[in-house]
């Protein structure tokens, strides 16, 4: 990855890069979009009071998003084996924090402990350490979870592209979704924290996907069965990020 090429593609942003250094980048891929609709007042008590559910069109959206962790390395490094390869599946939803828009996760699962550790410590990240596969075969992706010390969540499903890439609008479901350039996480004694994200926009293609079980926003009190999920696979995408500082 060529962090200057990337540092010079701001055009699809929807507000200016950090003035600060980038810390971290990492690789995605192999990853699925799955979204769901939600009322957000189911949402509200998760989420803290000092950050705005985003809504579209007056709903609010849930993501399950499983996906390939790569090439992960501090910045002036070069990847460590053991650490910079694993797979990840982050529970998420939409927020805004004084009209900046961006990610809230209620769970992250990673197949790496020692990944899991260092994340909880240094972006304070509600991060699990799960069994997780991968299983590739061309574009199919055969895909597992399951949270070691809450066995009873899990998810298990096979999906694929069904369409060539496209790149959302500005003002579309799909831009909405996903062209999220910041995460914010809550501290109960530390207070709100914002870290910066960069990289190209998404590379969307729809998909088609088999979710045999998903049991993962259950500590939501949700259950996502009886809803079809909107679909998108991303091959790959190159990140950069920056260290969380703290905003409120």
């Amino acid at each position: 990855m060529n962090a200057h090429q990337l540092l010079k593609a701001i055009e699809h942003r929807p507000y200016p890069l950090p003035s600060g250094p980038w810390a971290m980048a990492q690789t995605w891929s192999e990853l699925l979009f799955a979204h769901w609709p939600v009322a957000p007042q189911k949402l509200r008590e998760f989420v803290p009071q000092s950050l705005e559910i985003d809504l579209f069109d007056g709903t609010a959206w849930i993501g399950v998003v499983p996906f390939r962790m790569s090439d992960v390395c501090l910045r002036g490094l070069v990847p460590i084996p053991y650490l910079s390869n694993f797979l990840e599946l982050n529970v998420r939803t939409y927020v805004t924090f004084q009209g900046k828009s961006g990610v809230y996760f209620f769970s992250l699962d990673a197949s790496n402990p020692v990944a899991v550790l260092i994340a909880r410590k240094t972006y304070l990240l509600p991060y699990f350490h799960a069994a997780m596969t991968c299983i590739t075969n061309g574009d199919a992706i055969e895909y597992s979870c399951k949270r070691y010390n809450s066995p009873s969540l899990a998810f298990q499903a096979s999906y694929a592209p069904t369409a060539s890439i496209t790149y959302s609008k500005p003002g579309s479901l799909e831009y909405f979704l996903t062209e999220r350039y910041c995460l914010f996480v809550s501290h109960k004694d530390r207070g709100l924290y914002c870290g910066d994200i960069h990289h190209n926009q998404w590379p969307l293609q729809t998909a088609a996907a088999e979710i045999r079980r998903n049991t993962m926003t259950d500590p939501l009190g949700l259950n996502l069965s009886g809803t079809r999920p909107l679909l998108h696979f991303v091959k790959s995408l190159d990140t950069i990020e920056w260290a969380i500082t703290k905003i409120c």
